[in-house]
């Protein structure tokens, strides 16, 4: 095997390792709350977390989420370089949708993404959240917010990073597509509960 692709496979596994760490279902275990996956949409991800009525628990869920994401990218840049950190990106991503330790069903991606944009291109990362946040203001629904944002992330990830970075958000954004299809199911047939709304769908 070439040496430069060890690296790349060492990120990869990083991330993955990482990214498998089920936040959601630590935190509200430790706080007494029970299994996360019997609530709601089942989801392991901050919003479902949000669902449980504990703000302070679901708020530490998506930092810590975004987090698992920015720590890998960050070691493998440091030790390997800027390709081995879009690896790190990817397999956290991974990691998160499909934990090992949990049946691999895990979260959406949403968090994770955020932190991944961070740490690979702030700018990129900070458009990602506005255009988040303008959708949920505007239209109440959260998934639409988040495909929206991942939809045009790979656009700014070209404009401040170039065509690699662009491929492999365009790669997150596929994957988060995948996450949410029964999201997007429930939008094209106008049942998808708004924010603050139904509490079993997510």
């Amino acid at each position: 095997m070439p040496d430069e692709i060890l690296p790349l496979i060492y990120a990869l596994v990083l991330g993955y390792l990482s990214g498998s760490i089920p936040f959601g279902l630590i935190l509200t275990q430790a706080a007494g709350m029970g299994d996360i996956r019997s609530i709601g949409s089942g989801n392991i991800g901050a919003t479902n977390v949000l669902r449980t009525g504990n703000r302070p628990i679901a708020a530490a869920t998506l930092v810590l989420d975004a987090l698992k994401a920015v720590a890998p990218i960050l070691i493998a840049r440091y030790f390997w370089g800027e390709d081995a950190a879009r690896f790190a990106a990817l397999g956290a991503f991974l990691g998160h949708c499909f934990p090992v330790w949990i049946g691999f069903k895990g979260g959406k991606g949403v968090a994770v993404m955020i932190g991944s944009l961070l740490a690979l291109s702030w700018p990129a990362g900070l458009i990602f959240c506005a255009v988040w946040l303008l959708i949920a203001y505007t239209r109440k629904i959260s998934s639409l917010a988040a495909l929206t944002a991942a939809a045009t992330a790979p656009i700014f990830a070209y404009v401040f990073n170039g065509e690699r970075l662009a491929l492999v958000v365009t790669g997150l954004a596929l994957l988060l597509f995948f996450q949410h299809r029964e999201n997007i199911a429930r939008l094209l047939k106008g049942t998808e509960p708004t924010i603050g709304g139904d509490k079993k769908a997510g």
